[in-house]
This record gives structure tokens, C-alpha cells and sequence, in this order.
């Protein structure tokens, strides 16, 4: 059975044309057919076909994809000037596909397609017309199939297979006879015969599904949809990231927290420092590569401080949690970001999890440390006849788990995230000691449990506030100074000229206002990125340059 594909469901076309003016198409025998409104043929692409749909893009374009029944090839038409022409064509998957179903992701108007097996594998592509491509020859696919030179080409110059790009690979129905996605509500409906209407989130970041209309029919699919108004999500501005950290070594949730090392003589040369909490610290260049790891065990967050006065000379260190040892591991850092162990701190918390750092009035470091039980300790750290020692000058107690943590020496503050209840800050006195604290930001329509990583970025533009926002996969913008007024928020999207993903269940993040060079001029904001796709793999660390965090916040420069 063909797949069934109501254009009126797609928001995008439904908002750009009406019945009098968008092209009608139509799938027979020969091909595709595009019409008049009096139903004349105008134009027709021959090929056989039975699996196929259709979008109105953001310019206005009006695009099909169909799958060609005799090779498998998938082939993204366009209707331009009245004729139906070949835009971009790709190598299907090895498996046999049972229904098509396009989606034009609203934020970033990127086109992809679910591609429904009869086994129940789906994959979800991006139809990314300039991605890789072999000049002169059909490209092969990422799972082994060729798909050979269609008969239906209409020119020497028709584009050349591409690389089918695969965002994720997903489990939806065994028997799927028919799919539509409503493109702003982000919901993909899947009708399996004798069971019912399934549907699936679209966002390739997240999970989860739902049995909406148990023993609908496949062929009722058009009609429940025009019987139940689609409910649109919130549309939150998207940042694109610029580069992307090599994978953890550890499988499954091992990525979490990261921290910024900047090499004051070349700051191109920085570091990004994160952890593996089931392997050890990584240590990566701004490119991404990883240049060093150190297998250290659990270590859950990690911090930096730099020019810390011991022995009569500035030193530069990292500090990260270790759960086994319920200890603070001490790094020391040199010019070339190069970290060894000097010591590890004992902390007297049953379950160390969240860390940071600062640097104290007197020059030394301050070691902020939290427990799941809601205590947060602050450990100044001295060196005493050549060992490296700590005392705990001051203590917090929230009334639930926090984790995530910045101080901002400048603003004399501390900021916490109690991870069920929202934002807190805590005033640092004269010495930098923790002093009155008071909840600034609940959990609520900006703030989504659970609250994690935060970090300070103070410019010539003024002091923000970075928080994950983990709940609904985005970041919160605050002011750093009183009032604390949310300045907005934003996700972070595809970068398809680059092929990095997006990110989702955010823990850990970074900033620097630093000038790293080239497009990081304005600083750097790293996350760690809780589901890594195209490729689906081990999780990793995103890089986002300051300017477009900013461009995102504030919007298009005038």
C-alpha cells in the first residue's frame, strides 16, 4: 500500500499556499503529474513509484520525494516554472521501505525523511542536497546499497546520487501501512493495520511514543488528523554549532561536564577539557581532537582557574569530582595544556557529584562541591610544606539535588542550580566566602527540570547568565547582574554545511569571553550533548561561538 501523504497536514505549505494557487500533483501509473486547477496536465516526470510525498518549502518551492519502485533510489522533485524537475537524488537504504513521510523542520527549514521499513526499523534522513557526492557515478549508500543510473533522467546535466545522511535509526511498527508528519506540533503518525494510529517525536534528539487512536484503520489516517487540531510547540531560536569534540570512550551516558583552558600566549591553541564519568578526563583542541586522556576513573564535573598564586608563582588548575573516592582530583596545567595529577582532596560528602571553582581575594583557589543529599561545601586549597591541602571554610544546605555551579568572582556571587526547584544565587563577602543566598529563577515555562551546567560570560556587552534548561533540550539567557532578567533562550541545531548535530539533555557547560580567534572573536560556549546523531554514537562535546549566542538572543544586527 502507498504511502498516504494529505499535503494540508504540513504547516509550512498550509501557511504558503492555498487551494488556488499551490501546484497540484499526483502519483499514477507513469509517474508524477502536475496540474492545473482545471486538471490539465502541465507537466509529468516518468518513473515508477508508489511511495512518495510533498512539501512547500520556506522560498516558496513546492518539492515531492518519491522512491523509485525498480532501484530503490530516492528522488526529490521540484516545481519550477511550471515543469516538474529532478532536484537531487539519493541511494535508498538496504532495507525494503514501506512508506515515506517528509518533514520540514520549522526552526531551521531543514528537509528530511522517514523512511518506515516493514520490519519496523525507520530511519530518519537529512535531505541535504549539498552533501557528499561521487562526480560521474551513483554514490553508495551508508548501508551498502548501489542504486544504479535511473532510466527517467532527464538531462546529461540531472544531479548525481548523493550519500544518504542518516540523523538516526529508531524502532517504530512492524506493519506500517501509511505515516503523515505535522510539522509544527514535531509529531510523526504511523497507522499499523489491527492495532491503531502510533506517534513518534520528530526531533532526532528525543525519544518517545504513544498510542493515540487505538484500532484506527490506515486508511481513517487522513481523517483523524482532520479531526484533531494539531497543537504547535513552542518555536525557540536555534544556534548553530561550529565544531564538535571526538566521542567519550565510554558507551552509553559517559559525557557530562566540560571546561575551558585558555593558552594566554596563542589562545587558538586553547583546550576544552571534559569528562568521561565512566573512564577519566578528556582533553581536546579547538578543532575538536582529542590531545590527551586521562583515566582517572569516575570524575563527574570538572573546573579550571587560571594565575593562582603558590610557591611565589602563578599556576594554572583543574579540579574535578571523583564519585568512587568521594574526593576532589587536583590537575596541574602547563603552557601547552598539557594536565598531570597533583593531588586528590578528600571531602567528607557521601556522594560528590557537582563541581566549581574560583578564585579566592588572596589568589589561591576555592573548590565549591555539592552532594546529591543537598549539601554544598566550599574547600579552600593551600599548599603546606610541598602537599597540596584543603579546609572547608563555608556550607550550603538546598533542600533537594543540586549539580551545576558557577562562581563569578566579578560580580562577588555564586550561582547553583537546585535541579527540581530552579536557579539560586548566593552572595560571596569580602573573604569570597558563600554568604545569603535566594532562589532568582523557579522551574517553570522558561526553566525546564532538571537544571544543570551554567557558566558567566562578562563582555563589553554586559555580564550573561548560560543555564541548561535539560527538560526541553534548550539554554536559559540571564542577566549575570541584579535584577537577573531573563534576556531569552535558545536550542542548539543542525550545522549541515559541517555535519554536526544538534544537541539534546544538556549536563554539563563552559564559556569564555576570551578571544580565540577567527569565529570565536566574541568567546566560546561549549555543551555537552546528552544523544549524539548523524552518525548515532557515543556522546560528545559541542563547540558554539559567543556571536551566535548573542545573534540568537538578540537578534539580527541593524
Amino acid at each position: 500500500m502507498g504511502t498516504f501523504a494529505p499535503s494540508a497536514i504540513a504547516a509550512t505549505e498550509t501557511a504558503k499556499a492555498t487551494a488556488s494557487t499551490a501546484p497540484i500533483l499526483a502519483l499514477g501509473k507513469h509517474g508524477l503529474t502536475l496540474l492545473d486547477a482545471q486538471g490539465r496536465t502541465l507537466d509529468e516526470f516518468g518513473l515508477r513509484a508508489k511511495r512518495w510525498d510533498r512539501r512547500v518549502l520556506a522560498d516558496g518551492t513546492t518539492v515531492a520525494l518519491l522512491q523509485d519502485a525498480d532501484n530503490g533510489a530516492l528522488r526529490l522533485l521540484e516545481v519550477r516554472d511550471g515543469k516538474l524537475r529532478e532536484r537531487a537524488h539519493w541511494a535508498g537504504p538496504a532495507y525494503d521501505v514501506e512508506a515515506v513521510c517528509l518533514y520540514l523542520e520549522p526552526r531551521q527549514q531543514t528537509l528530511q525523511a522517514f523512511l518506515l521499513g516493514g520490519d519496523g526499523l525507520t530511519e530518519q534522513w537529512l535531505l541535504n542536497e549539498a552533501g557528499p557526492s561521487a562526480p560521474g557515478a551513483m554514490a553508495r549508500s551508508t548501508h551498502g546499497r548501489t542504486a544504479t543510473s535511473p532510466a527517467t533522467t532527464r538531462s546529461a546535466s540531472a544531479p548525481v546520487a548523493r550519500e544518504g545522511q542518516v540523523l538516526r535509526q529508531l524502532a517504530t511498527v512492524p506493519d506500517a501501512k501509511a505515516c503523515a508528519v505535522r510539522d509544527d506540533e514535531g509529531r510523526l503518525y504511523v497507522a499499523e493495520a489491527d492495532v491503531g494510529l502510533w506517534s513518534f517525536n520528530t526531533d532526532p534528539e528525543r525519544a518517545g511514543r504513544a498510542l493515540v487512536a487505538p484500532g484506527l484503520a490506515p486508511a481513517d489516517l487522513s481523517l483523524w488528523l482532520d479531526a484533531h487540531a494539531s497543537q504547535p510547540l513552542p518555536v525557540i531560536p536555534v544556534a548553530v554549532p561550529s565544531a564538535q569534540t571526538e566521542p567519550v570512550r565510554g558507551g552509553g551516558d559517559a559525557a557530562d561536564d566540560p571546561a575551558i583552558w585558555i593558552d594566554t600566549a596563542a589562545p587558538a591553541r586553547s583546550r576544552i577539557l571534559g569528562t568521561d564519568k565512566k573512564r577519566g578526563l578528556g582533553v581536546y583542541d579547538l578543532q575538536g581532537r582529542e590531545t590527551q586522556f586521562l583515566p582517572v576513573g569516575r570524575v563527574n564535573n570538572v573546573d579550571v582557574r587560571q594565575r593562582l598564586r603558590y610557591d611565589g608563582r602563578d599556576r594554572d588548575l583543574a579540579v574535578a569530582t571523583q564519585r568512587d573516592r568521594k574526593s576532589v582530583v587536583l590537575f596541574d596545567i602547563d603552557a601547552q595544556g598539557r594536565l598531570s595529577t597533583l593531588a586528590e582532596l578528600p571531602t567528607g560528602l557521601e556522594e560528590v557529584y557537582g563541581i566549581c571553582s574560583a578564585r579566592h581575594p588572596g589568589g589561591g583557589l576555592d573548590v565549591f562541591v555539592n552532594d546529591k543529599d543537598g549539601r554544598l561545601i566550599q574547600m579552600r586549597v593551600a599548599r603546606e610544606r610541598g602537599a597540596w591541602t584543603s579546609t572547608t571554610v563555608a556550607t550550603l544546605k538546598l533542600a533537594t539535588q543540586p549539580e551545576g555551579c558557577v562562581a563569578d568572582e566579578a560580580g562577588h556571587q555564586f550561582f547553583v542550580g537546585e535541579e527540581k526547584r530552579g536557579l539560586w544565587r548566593v552572595a560571596l563577602d569580602a573573604d569570597g566566602k558563600l554568604g545569603e543566598s535566594r532562589l532568582i529563577l523557579p522551574i517553570g515555562e522558561m526553566l525546564h527540570a532538571d537544571v544543570e551546567g551554567m557558566a558567566v560570560h562578562r563582555g563589553p556587552r554586559g555580564a550573561w547568565l548560560v543555564v541548561s534548561s535539560q527538560g526541553n533540550d534548550s539554554y536559559v539567557v540571564l542577566d549575570a547582574d541584579a535584577p537577573y532578567a531573563v534576556k531569552g533562550r535558545f536550542r542548539i541545531g543542525l550545522n549541515t554545511a559541517r555535519g554536526i548535530d544538534g544537541t539534546s539533555e544538556t549536563d554539563g557547560l563552559d564559556v569564555t569571553s576570551v578571544s580565540l580567534g577567527g569565529e570565536y572573536g566574541e568567546g566560546l560556549l561549549v555543551v555537552q550533548d546528552g544523544h549524539k546523531r548523524w552518525p548515532m554514537g557515543r556522546q560528545n562535546f559541542k563547540l558554539v561561538p559567543w556571536s551566535e549566542v548573542r545573534r540568537v538572543i538578540e537578534g539580527p544586527a541593524r
